[in-house]
């Protein structure tokens, strides 16, 4: 562990002078060719006159007629959206949102020819895990802040120092402050090579990998890919479902007999999203361009879209504001508008273009947590089949999708459990 002993900073500023005086001893030729590895400091800091153009922008609003239903079954109701958007048109402070980011240490590096942003915290505690978490869609690194504190200062959270952690928390390629893909090919096994390389540039040779949503279906990649550095992984939105019910799915077939009262649960639960609950997927694994151009022009159109899936998805009967504040919302929204990264967020769907919620074949140790409010709840029965090596399986009370978001205290003693087992190899 000597190579995780130095001070984040101390480490990067030899690791950038040891590249450079490499680079300086080939012929000029080749150093034109040879790859940035440098790790260069980041701080957030939008122009003024993109915030007044925003407040602009969303004053103007050309709002559509109000839904004819009195519930959700239409998408997301004007009344809902009307009050989010007055807030962000009036009270929201961007610059609070800038400070959260900017109160932990933020870096770019290049990797395979694109920026990476991410957020490295390193625990005071010695023997911390390194970890590297990755967040979701529409989801961002703001959906993961929360649990800097207690995953990387346990002590101070009421934890053990034994359970510390290292944390990174990149943006995926074409999300927030990295650098959005110019050509095709940056889908999941792109992004799980250059996680192993981040990990191994910033030092750690033996890390564990999370994620939920995309980050689930990143971890999940890394563990397939079984790079030399990786002990295991946890998820929270795990790829489960057997072949011959998905197949089931497939053909809008009843629940097939012989399930259990969790698997039967589970299986209406993924009928639900296919038949009522899948349109935004097919859109952005379809026609991520074509959207774009609303999700690009329209910060209330991006608002909405994104509000509907909050509102879904979160542990909240529909109300994401009883987990989430408008602001918190509104703080991961701007983001997206702010970078420009809409379109780019959508087209991870087209790249992918697959069913991340069939059942994976891994075998490298694997955590599961299940939270009621996600999409739907994982049996054991079915996670068993899908991660060979689990090494830990629990169902909590409460947190949906956005669970590290919702319940961060929850979640970051959730890792602390799951990783446990994996301490040793450290």
């Amino acid at each position: 562990m000597s190579a995780i002993s130095l001070s984040s900073t101390r480490r990067e500023l030899l690791a950038s002078m040891a590249a450079a005086a490499t680079l300086s001893l080939l012929p000029k030729s080749l150093q034109a060719a040879t790859p940035d590895t440098n790790i260069r400091p980041f701080t957030a800091q939008i122009p003024e006159k993109e915030i007044v153009e925003l407040r602009q922008r969303v004053a103007a609003t050309r709002w559509p007629d109000r839904e004819t239903v009195t519930d959700r079954s239409q998408g997301a109701q004007l009344a809902k959206v009307q009050d989010l958007v007055r807030h962000w048109g009036t009270a929201y402070d961007w610059r609070k949102a800038e400070a959260k980011l900017n109160a932990h240490p933020q870096f770019i590096t290049e990797i395979d020819g694109l920026d990476i942003h991410f957020i490295h915290v390193r625990s005071r505690h010695a023997n911390a895990m390194p970890l590297i978490m990755t967040h979701g869609w529409p989801g961002s690194v703001f959906e993961l802040l929360k649990t800097i504190g207690p995953l990387t200062d346990p002590t101070a959270h009421g934890g053990s120092a034994d359970d510390a952690f290292h944390l990174v928390l990149p943006s995926m390629p074409g999300y927030g402050f990295s650098g959005i893909p110019r050509e095709t090919g940056w889908g999941p096994d792109r992004i799980a090579r250059a996680w192993d390389e981040l990990m191994r540039r910033l030092g750690y040779d033996r890390y564990v990998s999370q994620g939920g949503d995309w980050g689930s279906v990143i971890s999940d990649v890394m563990a397939r890919q079984a790079p030399k550095g990786l002990l295991g992984i946890h998820v929270n939105m795990p790829a489960t479902v057997p072949p011959d019910i998905a197949k089931a799915l497939a053909d809008g077939e009843p629940a097939p007999a012989g399930l259990s009262a969790e698997e039967k649960a589970a299986y209406e639960q993924m009928d639900n999203l296919y038949k009522k609950g899948s349109g935004y997927a097919l859109m952005m694994v379809t026609r991520p361009q074509t959207l774009g151009y609303a999700l690009n022009d329209s910060p209330v159109g991006l608002a909405a879209w994104f509000y509907d899936k909050f509102a879904d998805w979160t542990d909240s009967g529909g109300d994401p504001e009883r987990v989430l504040t408008k602001d918190e919302m509104l703080d991961d929204i701007s983001l997206y508008w702010f970078t420009g990264t809409a379109t780019s967020g959508a087209r991870l769907y087209w790249e992918n273009n697959a069913n991340n919620f069939n059942a994976v074949d891994i075998s490298i140790p694997a955590a599961v947590t299940v939270f009621p409010g996600e999409i739907y709840q994982a049996p054991k029965s079915w996670a068993e089949r899908a991660y060979h090596n689990l090494i830990y399986f629990n169902e909590v009370d409460k947190g949906g999708h956005f669970a590290a978001w919702e319940q961060p205290q929850l979640f970051s003693a959730e890792l602390r459990a799951a990783f446990r087992p994996l301490r040793q190899s450290i």
